[in-house]
């Protein structure tokens, strides 16, 4: 547990959260005090959705310090099994209901004698997982849990006639989840694959008895999916395909991989004339590669930082597909180090991991890229150095829940990655333009007219000391410098006059 005020990765019940309403009918219960029930807030403003469930908090007051938990949490549940009928109820702590060190198993086993549905207790450590790990925790506990009543019952389904998959991880506030997990049904679908079932998203959890059918289960995001991928392959020998198919060389890989598993279980397909078709005429990508504008890039510097699968994928992308020099590439999930590390071998010159996000600030700051790909909080740091961002990973705002369809995944996702990357590159270069030539859209006239000329003349020390600014800030300190000395009557600009600006406007 850790108090910030800002994360790359919430705590544990968020994660948690996020899984139990993903799917259909299933009711979160979150045990906790006014202040952390905030995650329907957050859904209702980011998810665009007509329609979803809403947690319900069972708030922890003084009442409840006072005389123990138990009799309003087994109300909230059975009310809410009443009133709702769902499938499921989970119940989460929080980290600071489970500083009360109740016996929550035992209110979950006694709400279960008077609910109709199933009851659950998210059976995860809040002080020592974040929101990516108790994600991955809860959905393969819901998985194993219907799994194991449906052998009981006897109602476990077979595997398929023609080759099938379960997609898995798709989630509600992912990073363009929906979008991906559309464009993996089509690429399922132009492979000759049945999608058996996707999870947890939109699922319900009475199909869970079906995910045995499938032939593989494709795990496109690292952050979820992998416990409950590698439960189903210990329990079925399902095997898992847990190649992220982002970029042109790893849709490819993942493809492959797929062929091989399915005929490795008695299929025979050869998918090579698709990934030819796909790669040259589908896919812009590949073309673009080699275009004047992507070789205007090469070389150019960039630095990369988000969730593993994100962050490795755009390292890929940029240093093997674009030719653009990756100085460092970094991630969050601290938890999942080693594979990331594996990932981005050679492809840039340095890993950072950290959760720190002051210090992923101060390695942008010194590295002084053309361009950054993060999260929302780099791009934050770009404004305030004027340097491009484009946003490849949670967290996120809305407008990275976009309307129209925007998948990072698949054929199309590649052309949807070279956008964000040129277009992320050249406004950092039409900024640069601006400020050399000026511009139409001038805000404020700060000499006699908007030429490159300056009517104001500088001595050696002061541009010796100007030149050592960084080149994307250097534009705009000149000008404020040239608009202080202006106003206070100053012709000629030395490196003093220079620190005066600076101190007068706060730099």
């Amino acid at each position: 547990m850790k108090l910030a005020y800002w994360m790359y990765a919430g705590p544990a019940h968020i994660g948690t959260l996020r899984v139990a309403t993903s799917f259909k009918n299933v009711h979160a219960i979150m045990h906790a005090p006014i202040g952390d029930d905030y995650f329907n807030v957050m859904r209702s403003m980011l998810e665009r959705e007509r329609d979803f469930t809403p947690v319900t908090t069972s708030v922890v007051d003084r009442h409840v310090l006072a005389r123990g938990s138990q009799e309003r949490v087994v109300d909230n549940i059975t009310r809410k099994d009443r009133e709702e009928q769902p499938d499921l109820i989970v119940l989460t702590p929080t980290c600071t209901s489970s500083i009360l060190q109740e016996d929550l198993e035992n209110f979950v086993n006694r709400a279960q004698l008077d609910a109709k549905g199933d009851v659950m207790l998210a059976d995860v450590n809040h002080y020592r997982v974040n929101e990516l790990q108790a994600a991955d925790r809860t959905l393969d506990q819901i998985v194993q849990f219907y799994i194991n009543k449906a052998r009981k019952k006897g109602d476990l389904e077979g595997k398929s006639e023609k080759p099938s998959v379960n997609i898995i991880g798709m989630s509600t506030l992912g990073f363009h989840n929906q979008h991906d997990c559309t464009e993996l049904k089509r690429l399922m679908a132009d492979l000759g694959i049945e999608v058996n079932e996707v999870i947890p998203e939109g699922a319900s959890v009475h199909n869970l008895k079906r995910l045995p059918r499938a032939w593989f289960n494709l795990v496109p995001y690292r952050e979820l999916g992998m416990m409950a991928a590698s439960y189903l392959e210990q329990e079925f020998g399902t095997p898992c395909v847990d190649i992220t198919p982002m970029g042109v060389v790893e849709t490819a890989r993942c493809i492959r991989k797929i062929q091989e598993v399915l005929n490795a279980q008695g299929a025979n397909v050869d998918y090579e004339d698709f990934i030819d078709q796909q790669t040259r005429f589908v896919s812009q990508a590949a073309w673009f590669s080699r275009s004047i504008d992507c070789q205007n890039l090469t070389g150019k510097k960039a630095v990369v930082f988000g969730d593993n699968t994100h962050a490795a994928a755009m390292t890929k992308i940029l240093a093997r597909e674009m030719g653009i020099h990756v100085v460092w590439a970094g991630t969050y999930c601290k938890h999942d180090a080693d594979w990331f590390r594996e990932e981005v071998k050679g492809y840039c010159d340095e890993v950072l991991v950290t959760e720190d996000h002051g210090a992923i600030g101060d390695a942008i700051a010194k590295a002084e890229p053309s361009a950054i790909f993060g999260t929302q909080m780099e791009r934050h740091v770009g404004k305030r150095l004027d340097i491009p961002c484009g946003v490849i990973a949670a967290p996120i705002h809305v407008q990275n829940f976009p309307i129209g369809y925007k998948p990072f995944l698949g054929y199309e996702g590649t052309n949807q990655c070279v956008d964000l990357v040129y277009n992320s590159f050249t406004l950092g270069m039409e900024d640069h333009l601006l400020e050399i030539f000026g511009g139409h859209d001038t805000k404020e006239v700060i000499t006699k007219g908007i030429s490159a000329d300056s009517d104001m003349n500088w001595t050696k020390d002061g541009q010796a000391e100007l030149n050592k600014i960084p080149g994307f800030v250097r534009g705009k300190v000149k000008r404020n410098t040239e608009k202080f000395a202006r106003e206070r009557g100053i012709a000629l600009i030395n490196a003093e006059v220079l620190y005066a600006a600076k101190e007068a406007v706060g730099a």
